[in-house]
């Protein structure tokens, strides 16, 4: 299972914190506690998109990272969805009073380059695996430790939560600051109040055909509420769409 090679990786950094017991007690609890799972994956870029989208969303005080801005380098990822994923941290950067974000030292250079967040960011020699944290109840692990493009572990089990969460307080501890200019500010814009239920329903991963159902429109009227929301966004793209609600602050 899933909970296997993310065991193996995350291991490494609780042991130099001296966190052995900690992360014996999540890991087993993970696997053993079959009545209430402690993570629910999720594929499929419609729906980690829609999952990305959600965490930043419910992002209210902290969000701490593991990040490495070159993990998706020369792996074939859709543009949009990069796009996406990149809005939906920086919302969710936004929203946080408390942002520490750890990324690898071969990192350097993209982060230089203005792929910035706001907040603090510090620099180990190596991560590992890519993690997110929101505000020390949820946490998002791609499946493969690597890239979320490919699947993610959505967590809720809080003794894993705050055991991952542990283990980023510890690498942080010992990782070199980095200072940067954040990106400025989305320019400020008004999300149409008819099209917050049809914005909510794009990034939920559903079907046009079960959005509409749910919010008691035709297949018609659904397809032209998305038309008016793609021109406010200035997008024909989905993804794209995405993103730029999510740089508007329409999350």
């Amino acid at each position: 299972m899933e909970w296997t090679s993310i065991g193996r990786g995350w291991s490494a950094v609780a042991e130099s914190a001296g966190s052995v017991v900690l992360a014996r007690s999540a890991m087993n609890r993970a696997v053993t506690e079959g009545q209430r799972p402690a993570g629910r994956s999720v594929r499929g870029a419609r729906r980690i998109s829609a999952a990305l989208a959600g965490l930043a969303a419910s992002t209210r005080y902290e969000l701490l990272t593991f990040d490495d801005p070159v993990a998706s380098a020369g792996c074939a990822i859709p543009e949009p969805f990069l796009q996406l994923a990149g809005a939906c941290m920086r919302a969710a950067a936004e929203r946080a009073g408390e942002v520490r974000r750890i990324v690898p030292r071969h990192a350097l250079a993209r982060l230089e380059g203005g792929l910035a967040l706001p907040g603090r960011a510090r620099l180990a020699e190596a991560i590992p695996f890519k993690m997110i944290v929101v505000d020390r109840t949820v946490a998002a692990v791609p499946l493969d430790l690597e890239l979320l493009y490919n699947g993610l572990l959505l967590i809720r089990d809080p003794v894993v939560v705050q055991a991952l969460a542990r283990a980023h307080h510890a690498c942080w501890a010992t990782a070199e600051e980095l200072t940067y200019a954040p990106p400025p500010p989305a320019p400020p814009c008004d999300l149409p109040p008819q099209l917050r239920p049809v914005l909510d329903a794009l990034l939920s991963g559903v079907t046009d055909e079960t959005a509409a159902a749910r919010l008691g429109m035709s297949a018609r009227t659904y397809s032209r509420r998305v038309g008016e929301l793609m021109a406010a966004l200035g997008t024909t793209s989905r993804f794209r769409a995405g993103a730029e609600a999510a740089r508007r602050g329409w999350l």
